[in-house]
């Protein structure tokens, strides 16, 4: 017979748990579906150091993931409400690009990843959290930097601070300019 899981919180077992009901904000959250509310166009309007803000150009900045897969994994985004990277003006695809290779640089120097991953997920089925607001992923990897947790736990462990993080990045950002 099959308990229901609400009947084992709390019950011993051979497993260990990392619990991390802070995600549940992102799980269950509504996306945005225009600028009201949406995460990536409220970020600019406040201080660098309260939404994330790594860096900003005329028409895209640099901004911390809320919910990073590694340590620095970054987010660049267009200031203007679009979904599609086809729907992008040149300015802001020329600017994104020059971003992203400088992230690339700055999370270079500061935190010397092995390798990166980069890219846009289109649309929810691509797996975009935030689908109605374009942005392009820039994710630091090392050798080694991940194991069961995000596969087996679906859970991450992070060993830097957000706010401590975006400190670092910002500052050499200016640094290497």
């Amino acid at each position: 017979m099959t308990e229901p899981s609400s009947e084992l919180c709390g019950v011993p077992d051979s497993f260990q748990r990392l619990w991390t009901p802070h995600r549940m904000v992102y799980v269950e959250g509504d996306k945005p579906k225009d600028e009201t509310g949406c995460p990536f166009c409220l970020s600019p309007t406040k201080r660098d150091e309260d939404g994330l803000i790594v860096a900003r150009g005329e028409h895209a900045f640099v901004v911390m993931n809320l919910f990073p897969y590694s340590p620095g994994h970054l987010l660049v985004c267009p200031y203007r409400h679009v979904s599609g990277y086809v729907d992008a003006t040149a300015g802001e695809t020329r600017e994104m690009a020059e971003l992203t290779q400088r992230a690339i640089a700055v999370l270079t120097e500061v935190s010397q990843p092995a390798g990166f991953n980069i890219g846009m997920n289109q649309g929810t089925v691509a797996g975009a959290g935030i689908a109605a607001h374009l942005h392009q992923h820039v994710v630091p990897r090392w050798l080694g930097d991940t194991n069961f947790m995000p596969i087996i736990g679906q859970t991450r462990a992070l060993p830097q601070l957000l706010g401590d993080a975006r400190e670092r990045l910002a500052g050499a950002w200016t640094d290497m300019a």
